[in-house]
């Protein structure tokens, strides 16, 4: 068996300074023609995982050709940004503009400088793009039920008003729970069917209206058949919370990989995507205790459905520092300390190998280093975070080089700056299933 002082100094070996974006090299070497690159993060208020995500982002959509980024954000608040960097009239022309507009909590997900940042340089790179389509950018999540019917109702009422009756029975459906998902998912208790009746015939008539459209692409007709997917998965997902277990989530991560799979369809059979979510979501669920609980997870989906065409997942972590997060869903946005890491972690393992730096670790596919090997805990932040609880909870045990193909640390992280001050109330909005991830 390995001793600790032998894996910590395998970990330095293999450790490659990160301070500037040519640093990144070696994980474009190793990201090579994969048409799939999945983008981690520990938490969801850490501004280094944004930066290096977006600093990624920028080199291969500049030099690789890659042809959207899709994230664990809402549909269409997603697609306004979408518009907004594509040059869409109609559209404001700032991005931060677009942002602020998001409602939904927790709004620092994306409505922060760090997204900011990454919005203008891509709204700035389309414009130089004058052949060719604009780099997109969308959201493969399905909390928006309600949002995604007014949605799909605008759209009927301007192309096909004569279809406006079936859109509109599944929002009188949903009417009565005034926007509540939990008062929703109770109902269904009672009446264990509740809406599905009604969004499945909205979906199976967009998808008729998507199919004749003249328009290729992402046009208003696979718009409207997305919302119309996002209503029925989060129908699926709601009715399933009521009775605990991972089969929601399961849901919510096949909702995000079929959405993924709709995107390169629509962007063509050359298109190359990128893929912005929580280490939860984007490393293999299989190299983690997730599987053990008959979860699945989208990196997991990506790698099965696309192996031959190449994915690389890319996870990323801290030891300590501060984050962006909440003392309880639903509650007010504030910065909080990241407590340092437990010394028998990953976290814990790399901070002893490289303290005081951003390191990153590309795995040999065929011969891992054995450190990367072992199980260890991983921690993971949600959006409810007590950092006086860190030290017991929140870390996922996980073979790293068997979840990601490479890893970020950064050792001393910061929190990220929110555009709102505020947080808007959560609306009856229920919790991701384990914890705000």
């Amino acid at each position: 068996m390995i001793d600790e002082t032998t894996e910590v100094r395998q970990a330095r070996e293999d450790a490659l300074p990160l301070l500037s974006p040519q640093d990144l090299d070696p994980l474009l070497e190793r990201i090579g023609n994969a048409r799939y690159v999945l983008l981690g993060e520990a938490s969801h208020g850490t501004a280094e995982f944004y930066r290096w995500r977006a600093e990624l982002t920028k080199r291969l959509i500049a030099e690789h050709g890659f042809s959207f980024v899709a994230v664990e954000g809402d549909w269409p608040d997603c697609h306004q940004l979408h518009c907004c960097v594509s040059g869409v009239a109609g559209v404001p022309n700032d991005p931060e503009q677009v942002l602020w507009s998001f409602g939904r909590w927790p709004t620092w997900m994306w409505a922060n400088q760090e997204v900011v940042d990454f919005a203008r340089w891509l709204r700035e790179m389309n414009k130089t793009r004058e052949q060719d389509p604009p780099v997109g950018f969308h959201g493969l999540d399905m909390y928006s039920l309600w949002d995604s019917l007014r949605a799909i109702l605008d759209y009927l009422r301007e192309h096909h008003p004569d279809e406006v009756e079936t859109a509109m029975s599944a929002y009188r459906c949903f009417q009565p729970y005034d926007e509540d998902p939990q008062s929703y998912a109770t109902s269904t208790s009672m009446v264990p069917d509740g809406c599905q009746d009604e969004v499945t015939a909205l979906l199976a008539d967009l998808r008729d209206r998507a199919s004749l459209s003249a328009t290729p692409g992402l046009g208003p007709a696979f718009v409207a058949e997305q919302n119309a997917a996002v209503v029925v998965d989060a129908e699926r997902y709601y009715r399933e919370m009521i009775h605990g277990g991972p089969r929601a989530w399961n849901i919510r991560d096949m909702h995000m990989a079929d959405t993924l799979d709709r995107l390169t369809e629509a962007y063509g059979p050359e298109s190359k995507a990128i893929v912005w979510a929580h280490n939860t979501h984007i490393g293999d669920a299989r190299a983690t205790d997730m599987a053990e609980a008959d979860m699945l997870n989208l990196g997991q989906l990506v790698r099965q459905r696309h192996e031959r065409d190449g994915v690389v997942a890319v996870g990323f972590g801290t030891h300590s520092g501060s984050v962006i997060g909440s003392p309880r869903w639903g509650g007010p946005v504030r910065r909080v300390s990241v407590p340092p890491a437990r010394q028998d972690s990953t976290e814990g393992l790399l901070n002893e190998a490289v303290p005081d730096r951003d390191s990153l670790f590309v795995f040999e596919p065929d011969a891992p280093s054995a450190w990367a090997e072992r199980v260890r805990g991983h921690r993971a932040i949600g959006v409810v975070y007590d950092p006086r609880r860190a030290r017991t909870g929140g870390y996922v045990p996980t073979v790293l080089s068997a979840r990601y193909d490479a890893f970020v640390h950064c050792d001393r992280s910061t929190a990220l700056v929110p555009l709102h001050p505020w947080e808007p109330e959560a609306h009856g909005e229920a919790e991701t299933y384990p914890s705000g991830l």
